[in-house]
């Protein structure tokens, strides 16, 4: 009985990581804010091409993710860079793209008109710039690497792994439905969602701050 205990209180803690990472991580890569700029990217192509690009770009996503995932701890160590550094870094990283999020004048997402132009002449946009940076920039990059320097064993990467499958399906399926989601949500919806995860990113910054000040002073 009371390893049946045991059980179902790892299996709820694991599931309770697993939303808050999911929740966290897709709050920061906002596929939503990023659809009107796949449909821009995307004008003239056909539903199938579309289709294609969107699938593309989340692979990507989640090969860039996963990558920062396994060796970002590792690469941060090798500059010399501590844990505490690094939880204070990507909470900084984190915040500026949070308060671009909040800016009523900004999506938090958009990018400049010079950046359209030289994407829209590429024949295929679905690594730059849709998987990087609008769905993998260093907002997402450092929620990652922040998350795995938290990480106790093997259990909390393959978590963290599935909260980055679970937010590449996310992505592709929005961006998969951006027409859609442009009509029914429109330009003011749009926005206020991406507010919405703004605040939600602001959030995650300052916990990360706060969790490498503490390691750092050892509180």
């Amino acid at each position: 009985m009371e390893s049946l205990t045991d059980l179902s209180t790892a299996v709820y803690s694991s599931l309770a990581l697993l939303l808050a990472t999911f929740a966290s991580l897709f709050s920061v890569v906002n596929p939503l804010a990023a659809a009107p700029v796949f449909l821009l990217l995307t004008d003239q192509d056909s539903d199938q091409e579309r289709n294609q690009t969107a699938r593309k770009a989340a692979v990507y996503m989640f090969g860039i993710l996963i990558t920062f995932l396994l060796l970002g701890s590792y690469i941060m160590s090798f500059f010399g860079i501590n844990l505490a550094g690094i939880r204070i870094a990507g909470g900084l990283i984190i915040m500026r793209a949070a308060f671009s999020m909040l800016s009523p004048e900004k999506s938090g997402r958009k990018l400049s008109k010079e950046d359209e132009l030289a994407a829209m002449e590429k024949e295929d946009v679905s690594f730059s710039p849709l998987a990087m940076p609008l769905l993998s920039g260093p907002g997402s990059i450092a929620v990652i690497i922040g998350f795995a320097s938290q990480a106790n064993n093997v259990i909390d990467y393959a978590i963290y792994g599935l909260a980055i499958v679970l937010a590449a399906i996310s992505a592709f399926g929005i961006l998969r439905l951006a027409p859609f989601v442009r009509k029914w949500l429109g330009q003011t919806g749009l926005s206020a969602i991406t507010r919405m995860m703004g605040f939600i990113a602001l959030a995650i910054s300052v916990q990360f701050v706060l969790s490498g000040i503490s390691r750092f002073f050892n509180l």
